[in-house]
C-alpha cells in the first residue's frame, strides 16, 4: 500500500501546478473525513477548521483571479512561488505515511513535479491561449484548469495508480513532442 501514496503525492503535487489550493483543500477535506488518508504530524494540522477555511477562501481568490486576462498573468507570476511551494507541502504531506521517505526528498520532488506543472501552463498553454483568442478563450481555460485539478486531486487519493499512469503518459508525450520539433527544426537532421 505504501507504493500508492507515492502515486497519490506525485499526483496531487501535479495538480499543485495548476492551483496551489485545491490539492491542498482535498487533502483536508479527505483527511478530515473520510479514512482514504491519514495525515500525520505535522501535516494533520491541515484538517483543522481555520485551516481549511483559509484554504478555502485562497482557492476562491485563486479562482477568481485565474478569469481574467492579464489578472491571470499577474496571478501567474505569484504564483509561480506559492505553487510549487503546495505542491511541495502536499507530496511531504501524503508520501509521510511511507517510512522510508526522507522529508527533504519529498518537499523536493514535490516541488520539481508542482513546479514543472505550472511552467508549462504559465509559460506555454496561458500564453498560447490568451494569444490565439485575444483573451476569449481565458475563462474556459480556467475552468477546464480548476476542473482538471480537482480531478486529479480527487483520483489521485482514491486510485492513484492511474494517475501514476497518466502522468507518465502525458510526460512522454510532452518529452517525445519536444524532442521531436527540436530535430525538426536542426538544420541537417535526417528526421
Amino acid at each position: 500500500m505504501d507504493i500508492f501514496n507515492v502515486f497519490s503525492a506525485f499526483g496531487l503535487s501535479a495538480s499543485a501546478g495548476l492551483n496551489a489550493y485545491i490539492p491542498l483543500l482535498v487533502v483536508a477535506l479527505l483527511a478530515r473525513y473520510t479514512d482514504l488518508i491519514h495525515l500525520q504530524e505535522p501535516w494533520n494540522v491541515m484538517t483543522s477548521w481555520w485551516v481549511i477555511g483559509v484554504l478555502i477562501l485562497l482557492t476562491i481568490v485563486e479562482i477568481l483571479a485565474d478569469a481574467f486576462p492579464g489578472v491571470n498573468h499577474i496571478n501567474d507570476i505569484v504564483q509561480s512561488f506559492i505553487r510549487p511551494t503546495a505542491g511541495a507541502i502536499v507530496f511531504a504531506a501524503t508520501a509521510s505515511q511511507i517510512g522510508e521517505v526522507k522529508p527533504v526528498f519529498a518537499l523536493i520532488a514535490g516541488l520539481l513535479v508542482s513546479g514543472g506543472v505550472h511552467a508549462v501552463k504559465a509559460l506555454a498553454v496561458r500564453p498560447a491561449v490568451n494569444a490565439a483568442t485575444g483573451g476569449l478563450g481565458n475563462v474556459p481555460a480556467s475552468i477546464a484548469e480548476q476542473a482538471t485539478s480537482t480531478v486529479v486531486s480527487v483520483l489521485s487519493i482514491i486510485i492513484p495508480v492511474i494517475i501514476a499512469c497518466i502522468l507518465v503518459l502525458v510526460t512522454t508525450i510532452i518529452v517525445t513532442r519536444i524532442i521531436y520539433k527540436k530535430r525538426k527544426q536542426t538544420p541537417g537532421s535526417n528526421l
